[in-house]
């Protein structure tokens, strides 16, 4: 996927190497907005090294969304699995100063469509916080459906949190090494 224009000033692109910097700046600038709805966080997270590790990671795709040089947002697709299963987990954050405008939805629009057209993907999934309704909201709008209820799933914000599971099928063809 080429960089999408989501608003006349914020562009969505896969991110690079070069971002890293830019993307532990973001996190830095958000902790405290993104520190209820994201694992404990030590202080290696938040360096430009271990943003690098992030995007490099073999089972996964980032993107970012970036206005001017700022990045403000990221999606990724993590636990990337081809073979019969063609699925992957989804997360997102968008900066606390950018909430509310759309961007989010608008972006995970863009990288359902990349997972279907680019990864050959069938499915992405995505949990939240059971209280997190925007983020339900967000998935609802892109065509998640809830699934499921899963008890202490993750560890966030200091304690065991129940997560509502959502999933978008996005294609109904056969995996690829596959023949039709």
């Amino acid at each position: 996927m080429a960089s999408i224009a989501i608003t006349p000033d914020i562009t969505l692109r896969r991110a690079v190497l070069s971002d890293a910097q830019a993307l532990a700046d973001a996190q830095i600038r958000n902790k405290a907005h993104l520190a209820a709805t994201e694992p404990y966080r030590d202080a290696g997270y938040y360096t430009a090294a271990a943003q690098a590790e992030r995007i490099t990671q073999p089972q996964s795709a980032t993107w970012v969304l970036v206005d001017g040089e700022r990045i403000v947002g990221r999606v990724m697709l993590t636990g990337i699995v081809l073979g019969p299963l063609c699925s992957a987990s989804l997360g997102y954050w968008v900066d606390g100063e950018y909430r509310g405008r759309g961007l989010i939805p608008a972006a995970v629009e863009e990288v359902a469509r990349a997972a279907r057209d680019e990864l050959g993907l069938h499915r992405l999934e995505a949990g939240t916080l059971t209280d997190n309704e925007a983020s339900q909201r967000v998935l609802a709008k892109c065509g998640f459906v809830r699934y499921g209820l899963a008890p202490r799933y993750l560890h966030i914000a200091g304690a065991w949190r129940d997560h509502v599971l959502f999933q978008r099928i996005l294609h109904d063809d056969p995996p690829a090494h596959i023949p039709k």
